[in-house]
């Protein structure tokens, strides 16, 4: 593919007679997923979060590598983190599954039919890419119900939340200091 007179020849680019691994792994996997596929292929990104050496406190164990804290539900403000955390998992989940189904289904749909019907092959991938597609919409409810639960736990006790909340420690208002100017 010829360099598009576009974009100058510059450091930013690094030197075009040096190969990046990296960039040519992409694109290597990109063209094959393209090439199989025949149709747009999302960007994928990662991210990898390493919570297993950082220190929870009121952790009973054996939940080091758990998505969600541990059911301690001691405080509103340890129900609502645990509610909050699932409801994020959920999110996140729901959407990586929901990219993985168009993905699923793109790389399926390149599959010829072994019956050589007419659109054979996208019928059969929509079928498999359907299953999935239910995962990712129970993640998003069950993302939903965590949110609505801390909700209705706040409706439900309220009184003991507001009995609680007035004695607490009022914060400090700001002391206006006159003598510096």
């Amino acid at each position: 593919m010829a360099r598009s007179s576009f974009f100058p020849r510059s450091s930013c680019f690094g030197d075009p007679n040096k190969t990046n691994k990296f960039a040519n792994a992409g694109a290597a996997a990109g063209g094959f997923v393209g090439a199989m596929g025949g149709s747009f292929v999302p960007p994928i990104n990662v991210t990898v979060n390493n919570n297993k050496n950082t220190a929870r406190p009121n952790s009973g164990g054996g939940h080091s590598s758990s998505l969600l804290p541990p059911p301690e539900f001691g405080s509103p403000a340890l129900v609502r983190n645990y509610c909050n955390t699932l409801r994020a998992a959920g999110v996140t989940l729901s959407i990586e599954v929901a990219m993985g189904v168009e993905i699923l289904k793109g790389v399926l749909e390149a599959v010829p039919d072994p019956e050589g019907r007419a659109f054979g092959s996208k019928i059969r991938a929509r079928k498999v890419a359907r299953k999935l597609a239910k995962s990712a919409d129970a993640l998003r409810d069950a993302a939903k119900n965590a949110a609505a639960a801390y909700s209705t736990f706040q409706q439900e006790y309220e009184e003991e939340i507001n009995r609680v909340r007035h004695r607490a420690r009022k914060p400090q208002q700001p002391v206006m200091n006159w003598a510096q100017q």
